[in-house]
């Protein structure tokens, strides 16, 4: 399920026109999994220098996990034990079921270390309702981790979901996508609609892309129904939209692994950080 090349499904007659992809850290799980392991299992300072490269753009998510997962514990049982103990939003199922009910594909696409997703989704019980595109890392012989769903020639990312947004909308579907983060601007900047909490709304806002704000999957959940009954009304309230290359060879050249600084936006130059939030901003709604 977790494995590279994660089939798109076709669009069946009757069925909603509408995928939904879905982040982890911080999203599904209510804390960011892989940062929780690193602080716990990593010195402090070599926990707070990568995540500063990181953060200020010098390094990518690929190069950081690549980096990150070197230094961990050579017996992986802590270290699964730390992910396995982490919360998880408890609507989140509920929404997963009536998704999949509805004929929607939802899709977990982490650009995270991803072992610990698939244990999760199965003590949740939707393992058979939803796919999972993310890095595969092991233990045998130390941990190692690999990159089946990066990109061809973009290595700034390990997890390219930009892939999986226009493979979705290739298949004919408008795309939801669901997040928190950083890395989620490479999603959310091809998505045709956007629901977005904690810093994803600042990138948000500052590039003009449409989205909400959310908290809960409960209240996801209600949007999630009230969706499929407008759908069937032939009234959707997210359709396609246009978009601008934002990352990726067409805009950056082959083979980076580190995102250019600055990024051009719009014609704007901008810094990974450097999107401010004004207060009491509020994002948009998809109706």
């Amino acid at each position: 399920m977790a494995a590279g090349g994660v089939p798109i499904p076709p669009l069946l007659s009757g069925q909603p026109p509408l995928a939904i992809l879905v982040d982890y850290d911080g999203t599904v799980a209510l804390t960011d999994v892989g940062d929780t392991i690193m602080k716990s299992f990593l010195p402090p300072d070599v926990w707070e220098e990568l995540e500063a490269a990181y953060e200020t753009g010098r390094i990518g998510s690929r190069e950081i996990m690549a980096r990150e997962i070197a230094l961990l514990p050579e017996d992986p049982a802590q270290v699964i034990a730390t992910a396995s103990a982490q919360p998880h939003d408890p609507a989140f199922p509920g929404f997963v079921r009536r998704a999949h009910a509805a004929g929607i594909p939802v899709e977990i696409v982490s650009d995270g270390f991803g072992f610990f997703i698939e244990p999760a989704v199965r003590r949740l019980g939707i393992a058979d309702d939803l796919a999972i595109v993310t890095s595969r890392t092991t233990f045998e012989g130390g941990a190692r981790i690999e990159f089946p769903n990066g990109h061809p020639t973009c290595f700034v990312c390990g997890t390219c979901k930009r892939t999986r947004v226009l493979a979705h909308q290739a298949a004919g579907r408008a795309v939801v996508f669901i997040g928190d983060g950083e890395s989620d601007r490479y999603a959310a900047g091809y998505a045709d609609f956007v629901f977005a909490k904690d810093s994803l709304i600042r990138i948000c806002e500052g590039y003009d892309w449409p989205f909400a704000r959310w908290q809960s999957f409960e209240g996801l959940d209600a949007w999630l129904a009230s969706e499929i009954a407008a759908i069937a009304a032939g009234r959707p309230t997210v359709t396609s939209r246009e978009r601008d290359f934002i990352c990726g060879p067409e805009l950056w050249g082959p083979g980076l692994l580190a995102p250019p600084r600055p990024f051009a936006v719009r014609g704007r130059d901008m810094a990974p950080g450097d999107l401010a939030v004004e207060p009491g901003a509020k994002g948009r709604s998809p109706a």
